[in-house]
């Protein structure tokens, strides 16, 4: 299946509805679950296949947690199951099976848990056995990891006897999303507290509560993508975010202020307006929002900004090697993205073809970064059904802005 879109070159216009936040989601189940609490307590739950995996599999608690392609479920199941295991299989889909979790199985072996390799040490699949005699309270951790590691350990730091310390021993990527964490622990009763490169957590009961998820900010950031590559004038409306968002990737407002667009906060909304550009070059840091990375290099891309970005060793380890895929994708539309010495740069291209067709990776954000070059080109998108993983309305919404697509 292909989609081909069109392109549009009048302005923009209209409201946006945007999925859930699938960060918030997936962490508000597992406390959820972890609480003894009811899902239907949980109000405005994202719709990505994800979060609908997470929900399945803790309300069936299966023999075997089959997560698909999921990367936060695979870790956040990991340690729920360090609490409740049994000796339940976990596993996925391939890929999923070649995505590292090594640092987190270690961290989990530490403090007790009986995991064993199924196939290939380090990876899934897992058979886990739950904590019976808590061995220490104690955890060193590099920062720079994977947050979704750490987060998974917070969790499940108050159902444990003796409580848990989890040292940094690095430099702290994705910080946020350990912040956000953190938040919704303090939702559901749990007292935290996080001095320098220490975040300790006492064994504590979780309470259970009534909690309303926001608006997606990864999700949002398509948006202001489409809305960098319209004509002046062009407006969009965002309903559902929040100004004082814990979302990591809430930093796209900031970002894409340096890309001709405009963000003005109300309640309960956010409104975009496109403005003009007055900038050629960027230094972009994406260690606390690396899922922002492939939508801005394409909008930089086609408004012939230059990037110079750190915090994108990530991007290896997710859905695909996101990496090699805008490598080759970018190329596609005369860029190039090259690194030295962790440092990347996107040099952007001086002609932009009529047409493109972009090869999605089975990634669901190498469909919807690549989206709005429909801006100013034809684009074929392969394999469009990846959305579905985080967004699966995101091509009816593409609709809603009066941009033609074919499906093929």
């Amino acid at each position: 299946m292909k989609n081909r879109l069109k392109r549009y070159n009048s302005g923009l216009k209209g409201t946006i509805t945007l999925e859930s936040s699938k960060s918030e989601s997936n962490r508000a189940l597992i406390i959820n679950a972890l609480a003894g609490g009811n899902v239907a307590d949980i109000y405005n739950l994202s719709n990505a296949r994800d979060t609908q995996t997470m929900r399945s599999l803790l309300q069936v608690n299966p023999d075997v947690y089959d997560v698909k392609d999921a990367g936060t479920t695979m870790r956040f199941l990991t340690a729920y199951l360090a609490i409740h295991g049994q000796g339940e299989i976990i596993t996925g889909t391939e890929r999923m099976k070649n995505r590292p979790i090594g640092p987190l199985v270690d961290a989990l072996q530490t403090l007790g848990a009986t995991i064993e390799y199924l196939e290939k040490d380090g990876y899934p699949p897992l058979k886990i056995h739950r904590i019976e005699k808590q061995l220490t309270n104690k955890i060193a951790i590099p920062g720079n990891i994977s947050s979704q590691y750490i987060s998974a350990l917070l969790m499940i730091a108050p159902c444990l006897e003796h409580g848990l310390e989890i040292t940094l021993t690095s430099e702290i990527y994705s910080q946020p999303y350990i912040e956000m964490t953190l938040s919704l622990m303090k939702a559901f009763g749990v007292r935290n507290e996080w001095i320098g490169n220490s975040i300790k957590v006492s064994s504590q009961t979780y309470q259970p509560v009534e909690y309303t998820i926001e608006g997606d900010w990864s999700g949002a950031s398509y948006w202001y993508s489409f809305l960098s590559l319209a004509p002046e004038g062009s407006e969009i409306t965002l309903p559902t975010l929040r100004n004082n968002s814990t979302q990591g990737d809430i930093a796209i407002a900031s970002i894409m202020n340096e890309l001709g667009v405009d963000t003005r906060f109300a309640s309960d909304s956010v409104y975009l307006i496109k403005k003009p550009l007055n900038q050629k070059k960027l230094t972009i840091d994406f260690r606390d929002c690396p899922d922002l990375a492939q939508t801005v290099m394409v909008s930089a891309t086609v408004l012939g900004v230059s990037l110079e970005m750190i915090g994108l060793e990530s991007l290896k380890i997710k859905e695909t090697d996101r990496i090699a895929a805008m490598q080759t994708e970018l190329s596609k539309i005369g860029a190039t993205l090259t690194e030295n010495d962790g440092m990347w740069n996107l040099i952007p291209s001086n002609q932009l073809p009529n047409s493109v067709t972009i090869e999605t990776y089975e990634d669901h954000r190498m469909a919807m970064a690549f989206a709005p070059l429909s801006m100013k080109m034809d684009v074929t998108i392969e394999d469009p059904r990846v959305v579905e993983k985080s967004y699966p309305g995101f091509w009816d919404e593409v609709k809603q802005l009066s941009i033609e697509i074919e499906e093929a």
